[in-house]
């Protein structure tokens, strides 16, 4: 259901959301801007939320259910993106940047 809930919030699956941000085999909640998980777990509560109030039963209630979730979280993405003026969706990858290295070493006892 996660990828019903995806499309109808962002207008794509996890897996072209990963492949937007360039990822492979990066966890792609972790790459995420505020906003983004911000709709993503807003669709993934409304979704339960309709699922239990309606008891839904079955894989096509459920289904539906995480689509309608979606569609309230993807609307609210959109009204968003027009206040703000610029798209929520961004291709930054929170996780990236330079790599430290960090020096392995021991402490010598006096």
């Amino acid at each position: 259901m996660t990828a019903e809930i995806s499309k109808a919030t962002f207008g794509m699956t996890p897996k072209e959301y990963k492949s937007f941000k360039g990822l492979e085999q990066e966890n792609l909640r972790d790459h995420m801007n505020d906003l983004e998980l911000i709709f993503s777990m807003l669709g993934e509560r409304v979704s339960t939320e309709i699922t239990r109030t309606e008891d839904a039963q079955g894989y096509a209630r459920v289904e539906n259910a995480a689509r309608r979730g979606g569609r309230v979280a993807g609307n609210a993405r959109k009204e968003t993106e027009k206040e703000l003026g610029r798209p929520v969706i961004s291709k930054e990858n929170y996780l990236s940047g330079p790599k430290r290295n960090k020096k392995v070493g021991y402490k010598r006892e006096r």
